[in-house]
């Protein structure tokens, strides 16, 4: 059983980190692929980590499986944040189709 869970988990991980990736390729502009990026890596390496936790168990493997999925759940999001940030303040131009801007909607008030 607790193998199963296991695979099904590192499985649901790939898949996840799988259409992340298609997702990089395919989405238009940086804010949208960052958004992409950022779900693959938090949601999918977390699956993964999670699955390898539910194999090993709760020894000395298990706890730095912990500690790096607490890490990843800290710094995936930070870091995306920092960088959509620094495309929007250097001028990078969201896509055409985007439907608004709400960091230059809040330099207007």
């Amino acid at each position: 059983m607790r193998e199963s869970l296991g695979y099904g988990l590192m499985l649901f991980g790939a898949l996840f980190d799988l259409f992340g990736c298609v997702g990089l390729v395919r989405l238009p502009d940086i804010y949208n692929r960052l958004q992409a990026a950022t779900k693959c890596v938090t949601l999918g390496t977390c699956m993964i980590l999670l699955g390898t936790l539910a194999l090993c168990g709760f020894t000395a493997v298990g706890a730095k499986i912990i500690l790096c999925i607490i890490f990843v759940l800290i710094t995936s999001p930070t870091a995306a944040h920092a960088l959509a940030k620094a495309s929007h303040l250097s001028g990078i131009r969201l896509w055409e189709g985007s439907v608004c801007d709400q960091l230059e909607e809040d330099k207007k008030l």
